[in-house]
């Protein structure tokens, strides 16, 4: 276990390194920090600490740089999330409010959280799979032809043209609508199929074949929506950093190219709390040199996607854990209210 003294000293060095870019040498230390020891003791204090593996001194500097077991021990010991300002809140609410629909929800997500952070921001649309029921809308566009609207807990709508075997009147059509909104609102897509299996039988004979083929459709509509998708933005960002990457970024540029490869960044990340991985701690290769923080979203208790930003190691922590979960709590209240 390190010293107080010691994860102090580790704390500064991230802390200055972060700011300035630069490795961290004795002298910068004391004179930068209130560390109540001289600079021979914070010398040996970090001799001890790149012994351990938590420094690294690059060949070029006399000076330290945080590794990745150092940047961990940091967020695990020393990080606390920093809360946004009154005006950084107010900002994030504004932009927020004016979203028209889920697409835009998680456009603006993208982009409020790519600026707050200045890292790749990455934004997984919420998962029907863990989707409750809003509502069925049936409406009749000809004697034969109906259209199906699905509308989720999350503010998503499917939209869906039916060509019926026979036609189906008004009457007809407003029962069925009555008949399936009391059976499927409010509850989840994997509890549908089982909910409505028999819900032709109670139709008269000349309408089950509609009924049926309105249930297909709908079955059909959940299936074919429960692929995962997500949206990235900010990558220019990564341009800002390109000496924090060993050779070049694009391995990172690749990676992030690959939608699977983000899923499973995304999917790493609990339900509720918040998960932060750094750089060899990613499996993805092209992703060794960078750090992921992600943090799950809903529109209640139960986190439905998830949100988060992948950025070089030498990252702000305390102010990226910020933003991503102040984000990711007005994200899930946007939910809650659409």
């Amino acid at each position: 276990m390190l010293s107080e003294r010691r994860l102090e000293v580790l704390r500064a060095i991230v802390q200055d390194y972060v700011g300035t870019e630069e490795p961290v040498g004795s002298k910068a230390l004391t004179e930068r920090h209130k560390l109540g020891v001289s600079p021979a003791t914070v010398r040996n204090d970090m001799a001890a600490l790149e012994d351990e593996g938590f420094i690294a001194q690059p060949h070029t500097s006399a000076g330290r740089i945080p590794t990745d077991k150092g940047y961990r021990l940091f967020v695990d010991k020393l990080a606390g999330v920093k809360p946004l300002s009154s005006p950084e809140r107010r900002a994030i609410q504004n932009f927020m409010d004016g979203a028209v629909d889920l697409d835009d929800v998680v456009a603006r997500t993208v982009r409020l959280l790519a600026q707050l952070t200045r890292q790749v921001a990455v934004v997984q649309y919420p998962s029907l799979t863990r989707s409750t029921v809003r509502h069925v809308e049936l409406l009749s566009l000809a004697p034969a032809r109906l259209m199906l609207v699905l509308i989720t807990d999350t503010g998503r709508v499917e939209q869906r043209v039916i060509d019926c075997p026979a036609p189906f009147g008004e009457t007809s059509l407003a029962d069925l609508r009555a008949r399936l909104n009391s059976r499927v609102v409010g509850r989840r897509f994997a509890d549908v199929p089982q909910l409505v299996q028999d819900l032709p039988e109670s139709f008269d004979k000349e309408d089950r074949g509609t009924v049926s083929t309105v249930l297909s459709t709908l079955l059909e509509t959940l299936v074919e929506e429960t692929e995962e998708r997500l949206m990235i933005g900010g990558t220019a960002n990564l341009t800002r950093f390109g000496h924090d990457f060993p050779l070049t970024i694009r391995p990172v540029l690749e990676a992030l190219e690959e939608q699977v490869v983000l899923l499973k960044l995304l999917g790493e990340a609990t339900d509720s709390g918040m998960t932060v991985r750094i750089g060899h701690e990613n499996a993805h290769e092209g992703l060794s040199s960078t750090s992921v923080v992600a943090v799950g979203y809903g529109s209640g208790d139960e986190a439905v996607a998830k949100l988060g930003v992948v950025g070089p190691t030498r990252m702000d922590y305390p102010g990226t854990m910020g933003a991503v979960r102040a984000v990711a709590r007005y994200v899930g209240q946007i939910l809650a209210e659409s």
